[in-house]
């Protein structure tokens, strides 16, 4: 039984030299194929080592380091390879930086991004084969789609742009513009509101539902002519205090503009907003000022806000956000510190004692001076000191420069400090009166060069800078009587406010020290000798000279765009309502000159000079002074079956009614 235990132990302690000479081998051939720039195949050695040792922290701290520079280093290529088109090598840059190591993060963004890129390529070319075949709004729509996944999308924001010129946004859906654009010219006096409306559900088209409370016999003026039907509407609400609500494609509500019905009909509409650059609590306070918006969430961990409102209001909010969410501005200091002192020093001359000491020499055995030896004073028994005498012939000359030249880049309005110097510790020490326990406690005093610059940047590429210039320096020592040790420093302080053009430089300069330090050691009478006073005297000067020279540059990296002149100001409804007041030109197509009545297309106006067309044998004339631009032409449209609710259809007539006249 002994000698199988021991024979187990042998095995264990073998497999054990076994698995450490194989985790050596391992990590040796790990450090070799990262050498030669084999990377996988090196971090699988690491591994390898890792696995045969778990407990070698050498190892595992080895894998890990290679691992991270591995991967820094191929996310860096392939981030670069995205960024300029590059998306083969890019994908495989990630992918292979996944199979070092699965967790990466930026790795999994990157190719996140990379399918973002490839989706939103595709519809961009949708949306220039739109905008190519003439279909504005979807190709607005899939520029907008884009823009709200990446609003740094440059492409997509220059179609939407070109999209936005050739054609004015509509005041309602899509389905409903064409016939808002109608060209409609009528005239009422004290109609009933009712008849009005029908003679324009008859020219446009559109189905109009009344609610229960809307007074269809009010009495109501209305003379337009050369407008369009969404003007015709938009003033009728506007003179009789009602409101619509688009309900499909052609049938619009109409209900009384008060607190009740705007909330029961009015439709509301939820987004959220993520901001980039602007914070979203100001924001939020732009929104609730302006818009007079109540709902709105905010949320400062993610940047974004969450805005519930009309679709008019969120129209507008979209505009203002652009406007807001801009980058800041940001600036280049590169700033340049020269430090140049010089000193000379001279000492140069014969030192004489300044004094002679006589003293007799003691002759006893105690060391002491007995009256015996007083009286026995001669050569040999009085003793001299201080007479000793030096020549002093010395010159130096010393120049020292200290240069700094640091560049920093500073977001407009915000402070940047550039300390070059060392912390010198102040010890304070605190003794407690009861105990007596003694308590040390150390601060740090900055001596060096100090400068803080706060730059504020222009519309016009200037940069205002405020600027604080501090330099000190440790004169001496001094020790206190408990043994503190403190320190004498001395100062040059410079603050000013300057304002200088992108690439302008100034030179902020006259920071100057000079000490000027002359004594001298002289023979009295003998030091005014015309020719040897030099032999009676000794001369020592200091001079010391030290300026500041500092020299700074702004660079522009980036500033404030203006905004366009139409996204800086737009209409935005009244204070009632956001509702925007319609383009009151009609488009109005013009027949060629020469067609023959018949010829000319629905809705055209007859060149000047030429007749218009004469009404239709199946639809009675209309009566002056109502005027229905080419009513006869345009068939009654038929209303949608009832909704079940309370509203009232409009059911137009079979002639049309002649108007009241006054």
């Amino acid at each position: 039984m002994a000698s199988s235990l021991k024979n187990i132990g042998r095995c264990a302690l073998l497999a054990m030299a076994l698995s450490g000479c194989a985790a050596q081998m391992a990590f040796r051939d790990g450090n070799d194929l990262i050498a030669k720039n084999q990377i996988e195949a090196g971090l699988a050695k690491y591994q390898e080592a890792v696995r045969a040792e778990p407990g070698n922290a050498e190892y595992r701290s080895v894998f890990l380091s290679a691992r991270d520079r591995a991967t820094l280093q191929v996310l860096d290529k392939a981030e670069r390879d995205q960024a300029e088109g590059r998306t083969v090598q890019a994908e495989q840059g990630f992918r292979r930086v996944l199979a070092i190591d699965g967790q990466n993060e930026r790795a999994v963004n990157g190719l996140r991004a990379l399918e973002r890129d490839s989706r939103q390529a595709r519809q961009l070319d949708l949306a220039a084969q739109l905008l190519n075949s003439g279909q504005y709004e979807l190709a607005k729509q899939k520029l907008n789609a884009i823009l709200s996944e990446t609003p740094a999308n440059e492409k997509a924001r220059l179609m939407l742009r070109e999209a936005a010129d050739k054609t004015a946004a509509p005041a309602v859906e899509s389905g409903l513009a064409k016939s808002y654009k109608q060209p409609i010219s009528i005239e009422f006096r004290d109609a009933p509101l009712k008849q009005v409306f029908e003679i324009i559900s008859r020219r446009s088209g559109l189905n109009f539902v009344f609610d229960k409370d809307v007074k269809t016999d009010q009495k109501t003026t209305v003379l337009l002519k050369n407008s369009t039907v969404e003007s015709a509407i938009y003033f009728l609400l506007l003179t009789n205090q009602l409101e619509q609500q688009v309900m499909d494609a052609n049938t619009i509500l109409i209900y009384p503009n008060v607190a009740a019905k705007i909330k029961e009909y009015q439709e509301m509409t939820v987004k959220t907003f993520f901001l980039a650059n602007a914070e979203a609590k100001l924001v939020a306070n732009t929104l609730k000022t302006i818009l007079k918006s109540r709902d709105v969430v905010v949320d400062e961990k993610l940047n974004l806000l969450i805005v519930r409102d009309t679709p008019e209001a969120i129209r507008l909010a979209e505009r203002l956000i652009a406007l807001q969410d801009t980058a800041e501005a940001e600036v280049m200091l590169e700033v340049e510190i020269l430090e140049v002192k010089r000193s000379a020093l001279t000492d140069l001359g014969v030192v004489w004692p300044t004094g002679l000491t006589f003293a007799p020499i003691a002759s006893s055995t105690s060391g002491t001076i007995t009256i015996n030896d007083l009286r026995n004073l001669n050569g040999n028994t009085i003793g001299v000191t201080g007479a000793t005498m030096g020549i002093n012939a010395n010159k130096n000359a010393a120049d020292s420069n200290l240069l700094a030249n640091p560049r920093i880049r500073v977001r407009n309005k915000e402070k940047a400090k550039i300390v070059i110097g060392d912390k010198l510790p102040v010890i304070t020490s605190t003794v407690s009166g009861v105990s007596g326990f003694a308590s040390d406690s150390v601060t740090y005093v900055d001596v060096g060069l100090t400068l803080q610059a706060e730059p504020t940047i222009y519309l016009n590429n200037e940069v205002a800078i405020r600027m604080q210039l501090e330099v000190s320096n440790l004169v001496s020592t001094v020790t206190t009587k408990n043994g503190t040790t403190a320190y004498q420093l001395g100062t040059r302080q410079a603050s000013t406010m300057l304002q200088l053009k992108d690439g302008e430089n100034q030179v902020l300069a006259g920071l100057i020290n000079n000490e000027e330090r002359n004594s001298s050691n002289k023979v009295p009478g003998f030091a005014e000798l015309p020719v040897v006073s030099r032999l009676f005297g000794s001369q020592r000067d200091d001079n010391q000279k030290t300026e500041i020279v500092l020299s700074i540059t702004p660079h522009l990296i980036r500033n404030v765009q203006r905004p366009e002149a139409s996204a800086a100001e737009f209409s935005a409804g009244t204070d009632a309502s956001f509702r925007r007041r319609p383009d009151l030109t009609p488009r109005t197509p013009v027949a060629p000159a020469g067609l023959p009545p018949q010829a000319r297309p629905a809705g055209a106006v007859p060149p000047a000079g030429l007749p218009s067309a004469a009404p239709s044998a199946t639809t009675p004339p209309v009566a002056s002074p109502v005027q229905a631009t080419n009513l006869s032409e345009t068939q009654p449209a038929p209303l949608p079956a009832s909704t079940g609710a309370q509203p009232q259809a409009v059911q137009p007539p079979a002639a049309e009614p002649a108007p009241v006249q006054q």
